[in-house]
């Protein structure tokens, strides 16, 4: 089968690193020849999520390049999409549907669209996330 596009790009924190994050990892592969994972930095994930990742940064990027879908890691130091588009010259960048109709993803998709890219939403894997994972082991361990 044919790859719709050839160069791929998406972005997380993939802390605690679950299902739903391989879901769109293989999704995202299956539509591009070649596929760019930016993780999230310590820095970054305490700039705008407030609070520090629980597996560190160096570890979550050999976690990420150690999975067969993935072709690059990079750092993702900012969450500014558009200079990531301008820096890595992807083809489709894919997000969670989550982010659908958000003003952010509106403003990347116009920008991406007038140079020939696009943005493809990826079904959001319900039931799990790394916040749950974090809650649940909260509970076991009684923090």
């Amino acid at each position: 089968m044919e790859k719709k596009y050839k160069i791929g790009y998406t972005t997380g924190v993939f802390d605690l690193f679950h299902v739903g994050h391989l879901n769109i990892l293989k999704k995202a592969k299956e539509q591009c020849e070649y596929l760019i994972v930016g993780v999230s930095t310590d820095e970054l994930v305490k700039e705008y999520k407030h609070k520090t990742p629980v597996i560190p940064y160096e570890e979550r990027v050999a976690i990420i390049e150690s999975i067969r879908y993935v072709d690059q890691v990079v750092p993702q130091r900012n969450r500014d999409k558009i200079s990531a588009y301008n820096e890595y010259h992807f083809d489709v960048i894919f997000v969670g549907d989550d982010w659908k109709d958000s003003e952010v993803f509106s403003r990347v998709e116009s920008y991406l669209k007038e140079r020939g890219g696009s943005v493809k939403y990826i079904p959001y894997t319900k039931d799990v996330s790394s916040t749950l994972l974090k809650d649940v082991l909260a509970k076991i361990y009684g923090q």
